[in-house]
């Protein structure tokens, strides 16, 4: 594959990812939209969706990692370092894109802020937040939530059939649905650094209204928790495996 297969691949496909798993959260929370309360589930559901819909687009082209935990992960575990730039900056660029895409797509719902009486903060919609503020417990939580979906990703590459038939991102799919269900509770399971940074960047940068703060104190966990789950991922992969 090809620098410029790479980038534009995870561009794409992080963008849909993004997309969809915004947009969900934005179905849900925002006043006025016609899926509001739907719940945690549907939030669940819509991210392993987003994946499937990401990485079936990226794959051809780079393989469709869509998370610098997982490039990481790989190249810690393959020794091959030349590609990983190429990798995350494409994730961040089509992390942007995708946040970009979701504003404009509830573009009405956000300009309601504007009305309402009350705000509604949205930065949970393009970023998390935890449920419970301690550093130290989000950040591992993160790199626990992060191993259960970088190691499960390598090992799915040990059984053959699956990476041919495309089975495989399937797979991941649901397992993003599951990790967002049993580990999602405490800091909503960001698991990329690209999926938290890039949308939060749009979140500070973009004009909506009445939108709140967004939460430069806490960005660091959801970037270096994945970061440090997808290398330690990769590690044991290298040793078990």
């Amino acid at each position: 594959m090809s620098n410029g297969d790479i980038f534009v691949g995870e561009v794409i496909g992080t963008a849909i990812l993004i997309l969809f798993g915004a947009g969900v959260v934005a179905a849900v929370v925002l006043n006025h939209s016609k899926a509001k309360d739907a719940g945690w589930v549907v939030i669940a559901f819509g991210w392993g969706f987003g994946v499937m819909a990401g990485a079936y687009t990226a794959a051809p082209l780079s393989g469709g990692h869509l998370n610098p935990a997982v490039t990481l992960g790989i190249a810690v575990d393959t020794g091959e370092w030349d590609k990983v730039p190429v990798y995350v900056a494409g994730q961040m660029a089509g992390a942007v894109l995708g946040a970009l895409l979701c504003w404009l797509v509830y573009y009405a719902q956000f300009e309601a802020n504007a009305e309402e009486d009350i705000s509604q903060p949205t930065l949970g919609i393009f970023s998390t937040t935890p449920a419970i503020r301690r550093p130290v417990a989000n950040l591992v939580t993160e790199i626990i939530a992060t191993m259960g979906l970088v190691l499960p990703i390598l090992a799915f590459g040990l059984t053959k059939g699956l990476g041919e038939s495309g089975t495989a991102i399937l797979i991941v799919s649901f397992l993003v649905v599951g990790i967002g269900m049993s580990l999602g509770g405490p800091t909503g399971y960001a698991i990329n650094p690209a999926r938290d940074l890039g949308p939060r960047i749009v979140h500070a940068l973009l004009p909506i209204p009445r939108k709140g703060t967004s939460d430069w104190g806490y960005a660091w966990v959801p970037v270096v928790g994945p970061l440090i789950g997808g290398a330690l991922s990769g590690l044991v992969f290298n040793a078990a495996f």
